[in-house]
């Protein structure tokens, strides 16, 4: 079964381009997975500090596998520090 994923995030303004830096690395290593189908990073119009991924992954165990990677590792040593709430995640299957 197939995995969607939204997640939205909330960068402090003063660390906004720190926190572009990474999401971008994040992107660029995970489209590389073999389960990531759609890897998409979206930036909000009226709030430029609002990220947002939607993301589509094979399995779930291709998600679990995501989850473990050092890229996303290092995202979750920003949370604390740079964003402002802890990222929501949305995990959703196709109807």
């Amino acid at each position: 079964m197939k995995i969607h994923l939204t997640a939205i995030i909330k960068a402090k303004d003063e660390y906004r381009d720190d926190v572009i830096s990474i999401l971008k690395h994040m992107v660029e290593q995970t489209r590389k997975e073999e389960a990531c189908e759609l890897y998409n990073l979206h930036q909000g119009l009226d709030d430029k500090n609002l990220f947002t991924f939607y993301e589509i992954w094979k399995s779930k165990e291709g998600l679990d596998a995501h989850n473990k990677q050092p890229y996303l590792k290092a995202f979750g040593d920003i949370v604390q520090e740079k964003l402002l709430e802890v990222p929501t995640i949305l995990l959703t299957t196709l109807m």
